[in-house]
């Protein structure tokens, strides 16, 4: 499997009790088939994974595969603190035929390198599907090295991705030149440009469950395109939002985002709160400004 293009982590909506709104859901999924997404991930870190219990994110999986059929590819989330659990996730994804599963290091656990290739062999051999790994260091703990990525790729095939969240460019540089059999999709919103530059050929952002033809915009002028210039005028243009998503309550802003949008996210689970009056209209400017200047770099196209 080739990763290209726009991949969303898709939010779970959620009622006024609190609970898992599933009609929501089904149209959050609908909306970005058509908006012309090229891939969905579902139980990943946008999508609040860790407020769910099991039982929740195994049912999620279930009918995001019945919503999406086979209209774009459905990659399930396998993040958790137990290898036992990730493994449970990875053998649901197979049971619902997904078309990969995304990977991350257990947080809080702190693995060595060689443990945590040890984790991610044990859910790639209850899977048997292609992997986007997750190097999310910032939320996990640790960040995948050398040794992790020489141990998983000389070991098995099915590591054919990476979203890489460290925002480290260090990480970047190395995996473009030493690890090129792994597709680097970027991870880390205000640094697209530089990873469509150094041949990043997919993006996973949250903010294209409520923007997501500004995404494929940016995508498809530095990738398709090969427009660099006009990659940097549609980049500066959201640079604004990315900003704003990095300020403290990222899956509240995200969420509110789709409410602007016409979608019913509903609110955030515990611990988390939403957006307060003032945070909500300093967002709604920002996508609104957004949406004109993208417009006006691509004429109107989006």
């Amino acid at each position: 499997m080739k990763f290209e293009g726009i991949y969303t982590p898709a939010i779970t909506p959620l009622t006024a009790e609190g609970k898992i709104d599933n009609a929501a859901f089904a149209e959050v999924l609908e909306s970005l088939i058509e908006a012309r997404v090229h891939g969905i991930i579902i139980g990943g870190s946008t999508g609040e994974y860790y407020a769910h219990t099991a039982q929740e994110r195994l049912d999620l999986a279930v009918l995001a595969r019945e919503v999406i059929g086979t209209r774009v590819p459905l990659v399930v989330g396998t993040g958790a603190v137990r290898t036992e659990d990730s493994v449970e996730y990875a053998k649901a994804a197979r049971a619902i035929r997904a078309d990969a599963i995304l990977v991350g290091s257990p947080p809080y656990a702190l693995p060595t390198e060689q443990e945590n290739a040890a984790h991610a062999l044990a859910i790639d051999r209850a899977a048997g599907l292609p992997i986007m790994l997750y190097n999310y260091p910032g939320r996990m703990g640790v960040s995948m090295g050398r040794e992790f990525f020489r141990t998983v790729t000389a070991a098995s095939g099915n590591f054919v991705a990476i979203k890489e969240s460290s925002g480290q460019m260090a990480q970047l540089h190395m995996l473009a030149t030493e690890f090129r059999n792994i597709d680097i999709s970027c991870g880390w919103d205000d640094q697209a440009l530089e990873f469509f530059a150094w041949g990043a050929r997919s993006w996973v952002c949250a903010g294209s469950n409520f923007i997501p033809r500004e995404h494929v915009a940016l995508y498809e002028a530095c990738v398709i395109e090969k427009d660099f210039d006009k990659g940097r005028r549609i980049m500066a243009a959201m640079l604004p939002l990315m900003d704003f998503l990095e300020g403290g309550k990222f899956v509240q802003s995200i969420k509110f985002g789709c409410q602007l949008a016409g979608l019913r996210p509903g609110g955030v689970r515990a611990p988390l709160q939403g957006l307060d009056d003032g945070e909500q209209q300093a967002l709604q400017a920002i996508v609104a400004r957004l949406r004109q200047d993208v417009a006006a770099v691509v004429g109107g196209k989006v």
